[in-house]
């Protein structure tokens, strides 16, 4: 299946949806502590989204019941919102994807909850890192292959391993479209990148291996095979002639994760 070329118009409107998308995960940040729960995250989601006139596209996405995506610890991704108690020293991905007129916007931040381990803010760092440096190799005429290389590297030079089941992926009028954006990989292979192209670049971190387990029961809840940690963030990204535009870029530092002397500070 071919890679959809989005015109000035397209990924003006993507960028739209990205903006709010990533002005609920800022909300989300101002509003985490310990003591509340994965469900009140979703219903501060699922509320802004729709205060903003959009629609969360996860609900009801192939099934899945809630707004948004929050991943705890040892959940990898699609963790669903629950009556789970946010302890002192967790870690948790919020997974937040707006649809608004016609287009969808997707990005994601791992936030530390009150005073996080050594090992958590390790492989927290690490993954903001892989993401940066995997935002770094999108260009026109560079090849996917380069994103995953440059995020494998990092990644397992620090003694980590990048999850392979579950990849970036395009997105527009879809919610997944092609390409896949697979996390690892070797320089110079796979598709070119053309400017027009908009994917998302969202590498899953484990502190210990690369191998996951998908909950049997729910068939949605994705955990480290191992039981250690894992961390993920996440943009929307244009092809441009010059480089990448990072649609999902927020206005000011993420409270609780990229706000670091503050959280340590605690």
């Amino acid at each position: 299946m071919s890679i959809e070329l989005k015109n000035q118009k397209e990924v003006e409107a993507i960028r739209v949806s990205c903006q709010m998308a990533a002005e609920t995960l800022l909300l989300v940040g101002e509003q985490l502590r310990a003591g509340m729960t994965t469900d009140d995250i979703d219903k501060i989601v699922h509320d802004d989204t729709i205060r903003r006139g959009a629609y969360p596209s996860p609900l009801n996405y192939k099934g899945f019941p809630k707004s948004v995506c929050t991943s705890v610890n040892e959940v990898v991704c699609h963790g669903i919102p629950s009556g789970r108690v946010l302890k002192n020293g967790d870690i948790i991905n919020v997974d937040v994807t707006t649809f608004f007129k016609g287009f969808h916007g997707d990005t994601s931040a791992t936030f530390y909850v009150g005073q996080p381990s050594a090992a958590a803010r390790r492989v927290t760092e690490i993954a903001r890192k892989a993401l940066e440096l995997g935002v770094k190799e999108v260009r026109d005429g560079a090849r996917f292959g380069d994103i995953g290389a440059a995020i494998q590297e990092y990644v397992e030079g620090n003694g980590c391993g990048v999850v392979r089941d579950f990849v970036g992926h395009g997105i527009g009028r879809k919610f997944h479209e092609p390409p896949q954006v697979k996390h690892y990989g070797k320089r110079g292979s796979g598709e070119r990148m053309r400017a027009g192209m908009v994917f998302t670049i969202e590498p899953m971190v484990n502190e210990g291996s690369f191998e996951v387990h998908v909950d049997p029961k729910d068939k949605w809840t994705v955990t480290t095979a191992d039981g250690s940690l894992s961390a993920q963030f996440e943009h929307t990204v244009a092809v441009t002639k010059d480089g990448c535009v990072v649609l999902t870029e927020r206005a000011r530092p993420l409270k609780f994760s990229e706000n670091i002397a503050a959280v340590f500070a605690v």
